[in-house]
């Protein structure tokens, strides 16, 4: 493992901590945990919640691909998220995928794949509407979660990407939140933090080290189509990927793909990177809304 990715996933890991401190599950959310999608890898889990006071009944489905620079993150540290989710009206589901360094590139887009396919395979057993299914992905899973409804849309893209989709899939709406959306990789350190830190992160995700076919390959605005799903495109002020998103949105205007964009802001504060996975916030929990909301929308 790299030095960058060592210490991304202490940093990442302490922010988090203090996050999530004394955060507990809600009363009104039920939850299954810890069921497996996939036999490779023990890692290789998912949650379900739903809202407690209409248990039994048949609920539309959120599926959320988890950030974290492709070398963090698990479900537990999105299960906060997830669950307040849950509580505006969905199932959600809540995965964790295989991580670099120990696993490169394709693994956690493989891993996607498996948990959209447990979706459609167990919907009847947790009472899932697999006709109205829905996802979210934020930073790293932004671009994971675009790449897999692009897939879902073009049959040769999924082909190079080497995954699989459900026949006749594709999402009903997404969400992808402070994502990044176009993947370079200098050739030489820039100076720029954030710039230099992704190639280090790409130097683990990529088996070859990011070649620039490869990076091409794993930057989905270069691969969108008029069948991409509606989208909710947001970001914040102070999230270092704030540039990736009106290019994201031009692309999908110019495709005539219905595309809701949101740029959230706080008289009180910078909000930051992923702010709307701090429940404490409430900034978040509007942005939270306004995603559900444009989820409902979508529907009927």
């Amino acid at each position: 493992m790299s030095a960058t990715s060592d210490a991304v996933r202490k940093m990442f890991k302490e922010g988090d901590d203090i996050r999530d401190a004394g955060l507990d599950t809600p009363p009104d959310v039920v939850r299954v945990d810890d069921l497996r999608y996939a036999s490779d890898d023990p890692c290789q889990l998912l949650d379900v919640y739903r809202p407690r006071e209409r248990d039994g009944e048949v609920f539309p489905v959120i599926v959320s691909v988890h950030g974290g620079g492709w070398v963090y993150g698990d479900k537990e540290r999105y299960q906060w998220y997830c669950m307040s989710l849950a509580q505006r009206g969905f199932a959600v589901v809540n995965f964790t995928y295989r991580l670099a360094p120990e696993h490169t590139f394709p693994a956690s887009m493989t891993d996607t794949y498996s948990a959209f396919a447990w979706v459609l395979e167990h919907a009847d057993e947790y009472l899932l509407d697999k006709d109205r299914v829905f996802a979210v992905g934020d930073s790293a899973g932004a671009r994971m979660l675009s790449m897999y409804a692009i897939a879902c849309t073009d049959a040769t893209y999924a082909g190079k990407l080497g995954i699989r989709t459900p026949q006749g899939f594709v999402p009903s709406a997404v969400a992808l939140n402070c994502g990044a959306y176009r993947i370079t990789i200098p050739e030489h350190k820039t100076g720029d933090m954030m710039l230099d830190l992704t190639a280090n992160l790409m130097q683990d995700l990529l088996p070859e080290g990011g070649t620039a076919a490869v990076c091409a390959l794993i930057s989905p605005i270069d691969h969108l189509n008029e069948r991409f799903p509606p989208a909710f495109v947001m970001t914040a002020d102070g999230d270092f990927l704030a540039p990736d998103a009106l290019p994201l949105v031009r692309a999908l205007m110019d495709l005539n793909v219905e595309v809701n964009f949101h740029y959230y802001q706080s008289n009180e504060r910078e909000l930051g990177h992923v702010f709307h996975c701090n429940m404490r916030l409430t900034e978040a929990h509007t942005c939270n809304d306004d995603e559900c909301a444009f989820f409902h929308s979508h529907l009927s």
